[in-house]
């Protein structure tokens, strides 16, 4: 049989929590409480373009003395669109994302507390602009009478809309719907082409046809005969801090037929105290009490309100802290003054009121002391938040917090050189130090003279010099100093130290071998050579060609473009580029002409030696042979016969001394060819010719005769010319010679 368990010890006590917590909010709930106002506030504006995010705002000013359960209702055009219960004295609000022209319309805020309610006054909002709509057809050729799906949408538009289709700009169809689209079947009967389209309209209250204005009613309201009186003590304007201050609220007049009747007193949004008839609140009186006390009674809506201005003089003032230097270093002494300018001398004197300094909430000294504490400056970091108290008759004092943030001293900097450094160009260096409070002023010195100096005031900017250098070894004489504290010297940098470059000049092209001595088959080298910073490009050109023959960096001021096998075809001129990050030279052009090479050169001698021997041969042969031929012609002449009828003693005469003349004689007789020889040259054949013995004695005659014959040709074609010269008559020899 089943029994019922018997509840848990656990159960038991969270039933007992969860009542605890609803008595406690009912508690809560039926505090008493007192509307002050209630305002609705449009943000940006009232009148926004579509697009824009809204926020309405609701905010209450209530004075209770506990927490208190708001409910918060939003209205649009007095249609509820939003509410929220919250129990914190916060906000409301209620957002429009994205506003459009339907969120057009008055908007008011309405606040429940338990038992009381207040409202806001309106406030229009006005959103501008609509959205273009968009029309589409499910197909663009139909026939005569058929129907078409057309559909109209208006995007991102919101709430009662009004769709109207137009053909041919004549409205055709309209429609009203709750979203921002619609479709629809159309029946066309006209046939041909149509234009169709649409637009729409947003319904909004304020557009509605407003009616002529009633008739007028005279209606009388009677005022209520009670009005809430305050009162203070004590009484009169003076006033000082730590009197006890008393303060009532209560009715005047006709309590009759006052049912319901409450008072409240407060000051600002809080709530002192309540009553039926009658509030009062006693209290210490302080500085910070001064204002304006506010009596308020409620009978049913009517809500009727008394204020009493009540002003409470210092039994002294607030305490000022105050350090000194104004700026202060780490490691530095730090006098901290602690000091209340005003005192009611009726009540106390200047000693009567006692100090006491905090450093980050930590008592640094006793409450007795005068108010001026030292900070050794052994303390390695002083920084902190400081403030200090006074006190006297009991009342206590806090100063202003003061913050203290002890500068750092600035460090050793750094000189440094932005970007490359070009010999003769402007540049920039940088002068930073890694520690050290701003401002800090940054020198820039040239050995013993000041170039520039800055002051850096905030932490993105920078220290940043001009300079123009004129010889690498200038950057030595640069450094910079940096300075944060008056009272102490400068820190002064290392010397400039980064690469310098200088640019490219003096460009020069030089081949190996010499000019003179480039000839084919050997090696050459195009060395080009400058005077500058490396690295260096080199490039090496010949004339007429637009890209170059070799390219090749070095970390050297030289280097060499290497061509094997040289031949003709290297003659020509040559010229060199180098390039570094400052600049471009170029070299003078080379013109290198290619020599013969020597064996080339001993092969034609010893061709033209032998050619000049094998002439020389062949003109000894030549006269060799001619040679032969007169000296057969001379014997043919001179072994003719004697006359016999000459004496002996004319014969041994002649035989003793011969009479001998040598004549060219030029014999022209027709030439046979089938006699003549192949000829390669002439030759003059002079011949001895003789006294005739028929002749009268001492008569000279001159038979000769002229061949021409082949040096080369057969010696038989010599002596038969010989022979036919021999056997010419007498009558055709030529004149005796005188």
């Amino acid at each position: 049989m089943w029994e019922p368990q018997q509840p848990s010890v656990r159960m038991v006590t969270r039933l007992l929590l969860l009542t605890s917590a609803l008595l406690s909010t009912c508690q809560a709930a039926e505090s008493p409480a007192l509307f002050t106002s209630v305002t609705l506030t449009l943000e940006p504006s009232n009148a926004v373009s579509q697009g824009t995010n809204v926020t309405v705002r609701c905010q209450a000013l209530v004075s209770s003395s506990g927490f208190l359960n708001r409910k918060y209702t939003i209205y649009k055009d007095n249609t509820v669109v939003y509410t929220e219960s919250i129990t914190t004295a916060e906000d409301l609000i209620y957002s429009l994302r994205m506003a459009r022209v339907a969120n057009t319309g008055k908007y008011k805020c309405k606040v429940n507390i338990p038992g009381k309610e207040l409202s806001s006054s309106s406030e229009k909002l006005t959103v501008t602009g609509l959205q273009t709509p968009v029309l589409s057809v499910d197909k663009r050729v139909f026939s005569e009478g058929e129907e078409v799906t057309v559909g109209c949408k208006a995007p991102g538009e919101s709430g009662a809309i009004v769709f109207y289709f137009y053909k041919d700009s004549k409205e055709l169809y309209e429609e009203r719907v709750d979203a921002n689209h619609v479709e629809t079947r159309l029946r066309f009967n006209n046939a041909g082409d149509h234009r169709l389209h649409c637009d729409y309209r947003v319904i909004l209250l304020t557009d509605s046809v407003p009616s002529n204005a009633s008739n007028n009613v005279v209606v009388t309201v009677k005022e209520l005969f009670i009005t809430p009186v305050i009162s203070v003590r004590p009484h009169g304007s003076m006033i000082i801090e730590g009197d006890n201050l008393d303060i009532s609220c209560s009715v005047s007049g006709n309590l009759q037929n006052s049912s319901g009747l409450k008072v409240f007193l407060s000051k600002g949004p809080t709530l002192l105290s309540s009553g039926q008839s009658k509030a009062n609140h006693s209290m210490r009186a302080l500085a910070e009490h001064s204002g304006e006390f506010q009596c308020s009674l409620e009978v049913g809506n009517v809500v009727k309100r008394a204020t009493e201005n009540v002003r409470i003089t210092e039994l002294f003032s607030q305490p000022v802290l105050t350090m000194y230097p104004t700026e202060v270093f780490e490691r530095e002494k730090i006098t901290l003054t602690c000091k209340s300018t005003n005192y009611s001398s009726d009540r106390i004197s200047a000693s009567d009121v006692k100090y006491s300094i905090y450093k980050d909430n930590y008592t640094l000294t006793p409450g007795s002391f005068n108010g001026i504490y030292v900070v050794p400056g052994v303390v390695p970091n002083s920084s902190g938040i400081y403030s200090c108290k006074a006190d006297a008759r009991m009342i206590s004092k806090y100063s202003a917090k003061l913050p203290v943030q002890a500068k750092v001293l600035v460090s050793k900097p750094e000189i440094t050189a932005i970007g490359r450094v070009i010999v003769g160009k402007p540049f920039q260096v940088r002068c930073h130090s890694d520690r050290g409070s701003l401002p800090i002023e940054y020198t820039l010195w040239k050995k013993y003279s000041e170039v520039n100096s800055t002051t850096v005031q905030q932490p993105h900017h920078q220290a940043i010099f001009p300079v123009t250098v004129q010889h690498y070894s200038d950057m030595q004489d640069y450094k910079c100093e940096a300075r944060n504290n008056p009272k102490i010297d400068t820190v002064v940098s290392n010397k400039l130290n980064t690469t310098v470059i200088v640019p490219l000049s003096n460009p020069g092209l030089s081949v190996v071998p010499d000019l003179l001595e480039v000839t084919e088959g050997n090696e050459m080298y195009l060395i080009c050579g400058v005077e500058g910073s490396p690295p260096v490009t080199f490039k090496w050109y010949r004339r007429g060609n637009v890209q170059p023959l070799c390219t090749t960096t070095s970390t050297q001021s030289s280097a060499s473009h290497h061509i094997k096998g040289v031949g003709n075809e290297h003659s020509g001129t040559y010229y060199c580029e180098a390039i570094n990050y400052a600049n471009m030279v170029r070299s003078q052009p080379v013109t290198v002409d290619v020599k013969m090479a020597t064996w080339k050169k001993g092969l034609i001698v010893a061709c033209c030696l032998l050619v000049v021997a094998l002439l020389a041969l062949a003109c000894v042969l030549r006269y060799n042979s001619k040679r032969v031929g007169v000296d057969a012609a001379v014997s043919v002449w001179s072994e003719r016969p004697v006359d016999p009828g000459s004496d002996g003693e004319s014969s041994a005469a002649s035989n003793n001394e011969p009479d001998v003349e040598y004549t060219e004689v030029v014999h022209r007789q027709p030439v046979d060819p089938a006699r003549a020889p192949l000829r390669k040259g002439t030759e003059t054949v002079y011949s001895e010719v003789q006294n005739s013995p028929t002749g009268a004695p001492g008569d000279h005659y001159d038979y000769g005769s002229v061949e021409y014959a082949d040096l080369n040709g057969d010696q038989p074609e010599v002596n038969h010319a010989l022979l036919e010269v021999n056997h010419q008559d007498h009558h055709d020899l030529p004149v005796p010679v005188e």
